[in-house]
């Protein structure tokens, strides 16, 4: 066995195994996360501490309203760089890795030729919205409950149905090559596998699987209905994987070394996992791009009544584990929009500072619904405002309003979380690079009137991927070990009137019914 390495389970760790690992190498266990706007690599240790880290920026395209792009080559291209970049920090061969965990941005659409690898044009990203319309004449002909009972979704451009639909219709020679099993569609991870095998494995793993409004999640496998009302081939689908367990080895001539790829899941999923949510009724909310939600309900599905998706929240050993999700478009990317659409400042960080020097918003509500707005609206229709200007609104009371705006439109996800689950919610667990801000924090507190808990390691996405591929490998022998690795950095308490709450949130929903339905024609 190569150095640094132990035997790979095939099965995995037994819920509740006290034994000891009798393996005295290091491990290490390398996570790419690969986001909507960075890839980024980290490698952690067997106290999942970070070894090393690397990261670049990832470009977007916006070629028309409502169209968000990326290449697929550039994907694969900073995620490989910060991937060696990581090993380089570490002072690192790829052989001492014990294994790679993969987390990814969800829903994003890729279409690529089986025999040349190349990409059939940009990968379509999850905030696009150009197939709307498609999605309104499937909500006419009366098919979204039917959806929901399949997938545990809605009908909405979000999700990778109606984007490889349109891809196949679209692009020059699609159809006919999907048709001849010359294509290959996946998500992200996919295509980062694909990559890593130097394009020996076409696989996804079932949470990414359950992303696509293709899969159904109560019985486990695509569903011939859906494609067959969507024209899309079976031929063109990725073989669907536990989430922890050895998916393929990595190509030595693409990474160095052969090393197994044994954890894969979408990064929400791989957040609450990160967390260590293992319990029905725990709850996380990642403040990235957007902000998303989820509540562990354990082995039975709960259908959502208010909107949220009932989604895979993880498959080991053929088992799955359902969540609620609320998914919110336009999180932490109104704070970059702040900052580099308008000028505002300089760095996110700054916008702690801007939002604590004003006693409120002067009554500036900003509603970011540039791509639409997600659960529990779901509208696409929608688009970003800016209500109660004055001549006083200054900077300031912007980049309030923006982080304001995070903290109310978790509220509503909350909110119709408890009412479909009966739960009441005492602690949401909190991560992604806006949780560091201690105001969105107590802000977010106050408005949920529940404590909320930010952990040590705010980047939870990569280590949930680091800890699903650690289980598969012997890193971690069972998820009571991963349990005690979690730690609180600081706990933020509501103190705000409850009365004070009731009017922000009154106002907070007058502002987001004037952005409703603004880009319909």
């Amino acid at each position: 066995m190569e150095a640094g390495r132990r035997a790979v389970r095939s099965d995995g760790p037994p819920a509740d195994d006290p034994t000891a690992r009798k393996d005295t190498m290091p491990a290490y266990v390398m996570a790419l996360d690969q986001g909507t706007t960075s890839s980024r690599t980290i490698i952690f240790d067997e106290q999942a501490q970070v070894v090393a880290q690397a990261a670049e920026p990832l470009p977007i395209s916006y070629p028309r309203p409502g169209w968000v792009e990326q290449d697929p080559l550039q994907i694969w291209a900073t995620q490989r760089r910060t991937l060696e970049a990581a090993l380089a920090q570490a002072g690192l061969r790829a052989e001492q890795l014990t294994a790679i965990g993969i987390t990814n941005q969800r829903e994003t659409t890729l279409v690529w030729d089986r025999e040349t690898g190349e990409p059939l044009g940009n990968a379509i990203v999850w905030q696009d919205r150009r197939t709307a319309a498609f999605c309104d004449e499937l909500k006419a002909e009366g098919l979204e409950a039917d959806v929901r009972l399949r997938t545990g979704l809605v009908i909405d451009p979000y999700f990778s149905a109606t984007k490889l639909r349109w891809i196949l219709d679209k692009r020059p020679g699609a159809r006919d090559l999907a048709n001849k099993g010359r294509l290959a569609f996946g998500t992200v991870d996919a295509w980062l596998i694909w990559q890593l095998t130097g394009g020996k494995v076409h696989a996804v793993d079932a949470t990414n699987a359950s992303r696509t409004m293709l899969y159904d999640i109560f019985a486990n496998q695509w569903d011939e209905a859906l494609l067959d009302r969507l024209h899309i081939p079976a031929l063109v689908l990725p073989e669907v994987r536990d989430s922890s367990g050895v998916v393929a080895e990595t190509d030595p001539d693409v990474v160095g070394a052969r090393v197994p790829i044994a954890g894969v899941a979408g990064d929400q999923h791989a957040a609450l996992f990160g967390q260590a949510c293992f319990e029905p009724g725990m709850a996380k909310n990642t403040y990235g791009t957007g902000c998303f939600m989820l509540i562990n309900t354990g082995a039975e599905p709960i259908h959502s009544s208010h909107g949220l998706l009932t989604t895979l929240a993880w498959q080991m050993h053929g088992r799955q584990t359902y969540a609620l999700e609320g998914a919110v478009f336009i999180a932490g990317a109104v704070v970059q929009w702040l900052r580099d659409g308008l000028g505002l400042f300089a760095a996110s960080a700054e916008t702690q500072g801007m939002a604590e020097s004003v006693a409120d918003t002067g009554g500036v509500y900003l509603v970011p619904a540039f791509v639409g707005l997600g659960a529990p609206h779901w509208d696409p229709y929608a688009r970003g405002a800016i209500l109660g200007l004055t001549r006083d609104t200054n900077r300031n009371h912007l980049a309030r309003a923006a982080l304001e705006s995070i903290a109310f439109q978790s509220y509503d996800v909350l909110r119709c979380m408890e009412e479909d689950t009966g739960l009441t919610l005492q602690t949401l667990r909190v991560d992604g690079g806006a949780a560091a801000n201690d105001f969105l924090c107590q802000f977010q507190a106050d408005i949920l009137g529940r404590d909320v808990s930010r952990p040590r390691l705010v980047e939870t996405t990569a280590l949930g991927a680091a800890f699903l591929a650690g289980l598969a490998t012997n890193v971690w022998r069972n998820p009571s070990v991963i349990r005690n690795l979690w730690a609180e950095e600081r706990r933020f308490t509501p103190h705000r009137e409850p009365a004070e709450v009731q009017h922000l949130l009154a106002d907070w929903v007058r502002a987001v019914e004037r952005a409703k339905g603004w880009a319909r024609e």
